[in-house]
């Protein structure tokens, strides 16, 4: 069973992860990296450009989720670098420091709680995250041109594709596909017809949420909202 809420930092979410069978998990692409506790292991996950699919998974999983843009600032890591992966924290950060974190977790009455400890004791010792990348995010989510929203925040088109790579994983055209699918995605669980939902998602028409949905999520669209999606890492 999937449960998630929101987290003591800011922006992010805390989740759960305890699957009631080994069939195939789907994990769709939300511009996200999240920090994962899983069988005494820390790992990274990274940035996703299609469906993370599991097969057999039947270990219970905890993650927080940060916000677009602001996991690599919290892990050490940009984001192309691990951009479709899953990766160990000890491939990171210092071995001595992550065993440590790994016995505090492990050791606590609540480790799901004990994890977002970690990434609150991270955050506070790191710098704050880049109001622009936030803005970014706000500009592609609400359907702004990624040539107005360089614009907007004064950046060149060259620019805003680095800054983009490095703090979501790739370039502002794909951010914002991805933005595009949540938006959809959301509409559609709530009961919006997909006509609708292609419109006020920002596609051009259903035929087009519909290759962009199988794309990216690797199923069609009703096939995917007849199960359960998002949470397994």
């Amino acid at each position: 069973m999937y449960e998630e809420r929101p987290s003591r930092l800011a922006g992010a979410v805390v989740w759960t992860n305890r699957p009631a069978d080994t069939g195939v998990g789907r994990v769709l692409p939300d511009g996200c990296m999240d920090l994962l506790w899983n069988d005494g292991r820390l790992l990274v996950a990274g940035p996703d450009t299609r469906a993370y699919v599991t097969d057999g998974e039947s270990s219970s999983w905890a993650g927080v989720r940060f916000f677009p843009g602001t996991g690599p600032g919290l892990l050490g890591v940009p984001a192309h670098e691990v951009r479709d992966r899953r990766v160990e924290l000890g491939d990171l950060w210092p071995a001595v420091e992550v065993r440590r974190l790994c016995d505090r977790v492990e050791a606590a009455a609540d480790p799901v709680t004990a994890l977002e400890d970690v990434a609150l004791a991270r955050a506070a010792a790191v710098d704050a995250p880049d109001p622009v990348l936030r803005r970014v995010v706000t500009a592609l989510d609400a359907g702004r041109p990624v040539a107005a929203t360089a614009d907007e925040l004064g950046l060149g088109a060259r620019k805003l594709h680095r800054r983009c790579l490095s703090a979501f994983g790739y370039g502002p055209k794909t951010l914002a596909r991805i933005l595009r699918l949540q938006r959809a995605l959301a509409l559609a669980r709530g009961g919006t017809a997909f006509a609708d939902t292609a419109v006020r998602a920002g596609y051009a028409d259903q035929a087009h949420l519909a290759r962009d949905v199988k794309e990216l999520a690797g199923l069609p669209l009703g096939e995917l909202l007849g199960r359960r999606v998002g949470g397994a890492p």
